[in-house]
Order: C-alpha cells, then sequence, then structure tokens
C-alpha cells in the first residue's frame, strides 16, 4: 500500500504553494495550510503534524520530515535545502511561559497568557537526530547536526555537531557536504 498522496489530493491540502516531486503522506496533518509552502523533492511522512501561524513554515527543495514530527507555532518556521528532520522531532516557534505569571495552553484566551512567539531557522544540510527539540528563536547555522533526543534552546554555529540537554557542541563536521551537493545537483535524473 502506497501511503503517499497523488498530486490531486496534494492540491486539495491547500498549501500556500508547493513545487514537484513533493511527497506528503496521508496520515499526516496540516493545519493553516494555506500558510505552508513546499519545495521541491520533499518527503513529509507518517503522522506529522504542521500547525502555521500567520508567519508561515516555509520547506525548501530536498527536505526530508521523519514520522511523528512536529512544526508548530505563530512565528515563522524555515528550513533550508537538504535539511532532514529525523523521527519524533518537534519545532516549537511559540512556547508558553511557565513561570506562573500568566495562564497557559490554547483553551485560554491570549489576554491572560505571555506567549514567546520567536521564528525558527534551520538552514542548508542540517540534521536533526531523533526525538530533538528546537525551541522558540533558535537558528541552527549551516551544515550543523543535532545528536538524538536533545534540547536545543540556543542558536548552533555552522558544521558543528551537538548534543545533550542542554546541547553542547561534541565536535565538528565535515564541509564534504557542499561537494556532495554540486555533483548530485548537477546530475539531472535526482531533479
Amino acid at each position: 500500500m502506497n501511503s503517499f498522496y497523488k498530486l490531486n489530493k496534494v492540491e486539495k491540502i491547500g498549501f500556500g504553494s508547493f513545487g514537484k516531486n513533493v511527497l506528503i503522506s496521508k496520515f499526516a496533518n496540516f493545519y493553516n495550510a494555506s500558510n505552508i509552502h513546499l519545495g521541491s523533492n520533499v518527503r513529509i511522512d507518517d503522522f506529522c503534524i504542521l500547525s502555521a501561524g500567520q508567519e508561515g513554515i516555509f520547506i525548501d527543495d530536498y527536505v526530508h520530515i521523519g514520522c511523528y514530527s512536529s512544526l508548530i507555532g505563530q512565528a515563522k518556521i524555515q528550513i533550508s535545502k537538504f535539511a532532514n528532520i529525523s523521527t519524533r522531532v518537534s519545532i516549537f516557534s511559540s512556547s508558553d511561559d511557565f513561570s506562573g505569571e500568566s495562564l497557559t495552553n490554547p483553551t485560554t484566551s491570549d489576554h491572560f497568557k505571555k506567549l514567546e512567539n520567536k521564528a525558527v531557522n534551520i538552514e542548508k544540510h542540517v540534521i536533526i537526530g531523533t526525538n530533538s527539540t528546537i525551541l522558540p528563536g533558535v537558528n541552527l547555522h549551516e551544515g550543523c547536526a543535532i545528536g538524538a533526543h536533545s534540547l536545543v534552546k540556543l542558536s548552533c554555529p555552522k558544521y558543528k555537531i551537538f548534543a545533550g540537554i542542554p546541547v553542547k557542541e561534541i565536535g565538528k563536521r565535515s564541509e564534504k557536504l557542499k561537494d556532495l551537493e554540486v555533483n548530485f545537483l548537477k546530475n539531472n535524473k535526482y531533479q
């Protein structure tokens, strides 16, 4: 059984835009789909939830979002080319205030809440390991890698490897990805 929608069904979801060769699971859920924009060669697997705020969710070319992952929030979420979001990753561009100085959760009025809404930017060639959480305002710079079961509260620099709760730098990542990208894009059969 093929769990991906055919093109006519993808069109009916109502995305703001989408490119070619988009594989969308029939078991994924999209909220405010008109604020979600997908590039080409994007794959979104089973049981993912994408809930876009007014600023939208923007997913560029050659991006995979593994099963059970969620992208949620009022502020913009940007995922650039060749990024990989592994299974059960949670990306938040909004968060309730945990201090007790405000009410929380979507059943209460915004007037009584102190929401933190900050854009999340995931640059080219970033990989995020399974069960990791990305909090509002984080910028994962080009080529950085986040290990499994990590909590990312602060931005991470280029071509470094991070892991832990909260993350800390544990190594360097090869920049060979840049050459591989060039060679990959030269080969038209993958376009």
